[in-house]
């Protein structure tokens, strides 16, 4: 280390960090998300969802001046890609044709979770920086292929740059809670600029688009669906218990074992209930899907669908909405959409949520008012000649994205004028 006070420790657990410590680093952090508190971490661990047995072996990183914990950070070696939603299957796929071992690698990241966020939990920006450097020497005195910080936060994406690693953009999609500025410009910047209800955001997208949303909605209505939401500890055992059922068959649908086992959602349950907002989808009595999304600084308590829009709302800055899973045991048409969009969104206006975050690709998000928006991540190989093909193959893809994101925000589902909003035929 730079600095001869700094000791960097390695921990084959979270455990092995005082979570108090943990948790009071993150809260300093400018973008805090629930899925870096420790109780979330210590969840995937007992849960045998994110463990040597599934392929992510845990190595977290702390920081110490003397006894004060100054950085700490998740770093997992992995034996496969998978569960990371920052594809480098090719990456992977030209170490093995050079007789090159890629795996393990080392990530820091949330396993199964492409949610931008403090990686980094530091008590400043030099610590965040020795931060990287203590994971990469780490790497290179165990050789470690390469380390890779994904959906890095501003911040951690600048000591990344200090260290020199390697930025890698993508797209996902966010909705945000904001009137459509170039629609209504007196309205930009304003606390009334967030949406007073589904029918007020709708009035802010193209007659296209509103039209084909109401469409989807009526379907969904007209089968007989109907949704009850539930947060925090009012998510009862037994909802819990659907959750799953829903969540595990849309895995097995397609062919792969779930990510997160039944033990992980326990824990939620005990350990980090407020994080959670739970939709479950009825018809004639009878529950037959459900999504979860997660929160930020939401207030403490739980509720129904029928919750006074007086209770009161965190603050617009620090209120986002994560979209994260979902699962049907029947098929309803627009059944998904409803779930997973415009029930979290209705819910999102009524709180009072700055934004929604839809999660990795998907751009049929679009349609539904989440807008593109560049997520980073950072990358550092060990091997010269592969950092090089990799460097060059980044700036190419950089290019790519950045000409991707430009095309879509062309395609915007809001309006830009003030003109009358026309009636739709079918509305």
């Amino acid at each position: 280390m730079a600095d001869p006070r700094i000791i960097a420790r390695v921990h084959a657990s979270v455990l092995e960090v005082d979570a108090n410590a943990w948790n009071a680093l993150l809260a300093q952090e400018q973008h805090a998300t629930p899925f870096m508190r420790h109780e979330y971490l210590a969840a995937l661990e007992r849960s045998d969802s994110a463990t040597p047995r599934t392929g992510w072996a845990a190595r977290f990183i702390s920081l110490w001046d003397g006894q004060s914990l100054i950085g700490a950070c998740p770093l997992y070696l992995k034996s496969h890609s998978y569960g990371e939603y920052v594809f480098d299957w090719a990456w992977a796929s030209a170490y093995e044709q050079h007789g090159v071992p890629y795996y393990p690698k080392a990530v820091i990241a949330v396993p199964f979770t492409p949610v931008p966020g403090a990686r980094l939990l530091a008590r400043d920006a030099a610590a965040r920086t020795l931060l990287v450097e203590a994971a990469r020497q780490y790497c290179l005195d165990e050789d470690i292929s390469s380390l890779h910080i994904l959906f890095a936060s501003e911040q951690d994406q600048q000591a990344s740059a200090q260290a020199e690693l390697m930025p890698r953009h993508t797209v996902q999609f966010h909705w945000q809670n904001q009137r459509n500025a170039k629609a209504e410009p007196q309205a930009a910047n304003t606390a009334a600029s967030k949406y007073s209800s589904f029918d007020d955001f709708l009035g802010q997208l193209t007659q296209e688009k509103r039209k084909k949303i109401r469409q989807e909605r009526r379907r969904v209505a007209e089968a007989g669906v109907t949704f009850r939401w539930s947060r925090g500890r009012d998510i009862s055992t037994a909802d819990w218990d659907f959750f799953y059922r829903c969540y595990e068959r849309t895995y097995l649908e397609h062919g792969n074992p779930p990510y997160l086992t039944r033990a992980f959602f326990t824990e939620m349950e005990q350990h980090l209930p407020e994080a959670w907002v739970l939709f479950v989808a009825e018809r004639n009595g009878r529950p037959i899907a459900s999504s979860l999304i997660a929160v930020r600084a939401l207030s403490t308590g739980g509720g129904t669908q029928k919750h006074s829009k007086d209770a009161p709302t965190p603050q617009a800055e620090e209120a986002i909405a994560y979209g994260r899973y979902w699962g049907a045991l029947e098929r309803v048409d627009c059944l998904h959409f409803e779930a997973c969009y415009y029930q979290p969104i209705a819910w999102c206006i009524e709180h009072g949520i700055s934004r929604f975050e839809g999660g990795a690709q998907g751009e049929h998000k679009m349609a539904r008012a989440l807008l593109p928006v560049q997520a980073t991540s950072a990358h550092w190989l060990a091997h010269p000649a592969f950092a090089d093909a990799v460097e060059r193959f980044l700036d190419r893809e950089g290019e790519g994205v950045e000409q991707y994101l430009q095309s879509l925000q062309q395609r915007s589902p809001l309006r830009s004028s003030k003109a009358p909003i026309q009636p739709d035929p079918e509305a």
